[in-house]
């Protein structure tokens, strides 16, 4: 799952998309954003993963889900993003 950086039409917003690997709090779920990119010296592709904290207002999405995140106002101390849809649920 590479990151895809999309630029919304007429925003300076960013929208990641990532994997839900848990949501075990009330209003929150937790992404797993993951990009490869190509090492400087050894010239392999190493994959670097990162977590982020995305509001989930409604509960929709659940473990495993693809995702869209797109930037928001702070919500909290650790949340930036909101969830904008999802792209794909669960099997």
């Amino acid at each position: 799952m590479g990151e895809t950086l999309i630029k919304v039409p007429n925003s300076q917003k960013k929208i990641l998309q990532g994997i839900v690997v848990s949501d075990k709090c009330a209003k929150t779920i937790t992404v797993m954003i993951s990009r490869r990119k190509m090492h400087p010296v050894y010239q392999k592709y190493v994959t670097y993963t990162k977590k982020i904290k995305a509001h989930d207002e409604e509960g929709a999405a659940h473990v495993g889900d693809v995702v869209r995140v797109i930037e928001s106002r702070p919500i909290s101390k650790d949340k930036v993003w909101r969830l904008l849809e999802i792209v794909e649920r669960a099997r």
